[in-house]
């Protein structure tokens, strides 16, 4: 199974000048735009630690998703949440050939925390020996900063405040997050059941 993010979020979207804002709080931050590419990144790399910790996607933009075979013949988790809605699913034979799926055949279940695709009739169309499905949809909480529910935006800024600090250490990047950013992205974990459950 492979995830891919289609496309990033913009620069225009992130908010540097909230980040900087909350930097002064507790530094000697200066009013200089000399790093805003600096603090952008730092930003980015918190929004796609939280998003991978909990399988939230925080800003909206387009993905695909492959897979070799169904979970359940009538039914197919999605990796993350929360699924704006779905925008085609493909069929790729072995040799490459794709066909696009009518949509009458399937329909999206929303949920906030295991959104989901289920057949309508019996089962998910076939995936032929050696070959994937591909879903392609959108997701996230909205395409706008203040789209993200304020813990989650606060969980980014105390995250990349965390980066920022700590910036010449390379010994804190071993997985670890904060204790304040954990109990804020909390609730918005998935607990996984079952065989090769990760949460």
């Amino acid at each position: 199974m492979m995830l891919i993010e289609e496309t990033t979020v913009p620069d225009t979207a992130l908010p540097v000048e909230e980040f900087k804002a909350h930097l002064r709080l507790g530094t000697s931050f200066g009013q200089d735009t000399a790093q805003d590419e600096v603090l952008a990144g730092f930003l980015r790399a918190a929004m796609a630690a939280i998003e991978s910790r909990t399988g939230k996607i925080l800003m909206t933009r387009p993905f695909s998703w492959s897979l070799t075979f169904w979970r359940d013949r009538d039914t197919q988790v999605l990796p993350v949440a929360p699924i704006s809605g779905l925008t085609r699913l493909l069929v790729v034979a072995r040799d490459g050939t794709t066909t696009q799926v009518d949509a009458s055949q399937y329909w999206l279940e929303r949920d906030s925390q295991r959104p989901r695709v289920r057949a309508v009739g019996a089962c998910l169309p076939m995936i032929p020996q050696g070959g994937s499905a591909v879903f392609e949809f959108e997701a996230g909480y909205g395409a706008a900063w203040v789209d993200l529910p304020a813990d989650m935006r606060q969980a980014v800024l105390l995250l990349a405040a965390h980066y920022y600090e700590y910036r010449d250490e390379t010994a804190v990047s071993d997985g670890s997050m904060p204790f304040g950013v954990s109990s804020l992205i909390e609730r918005y974990k998935v607990l996984r059941m079952g065989p090769g459950a990760v949460r």
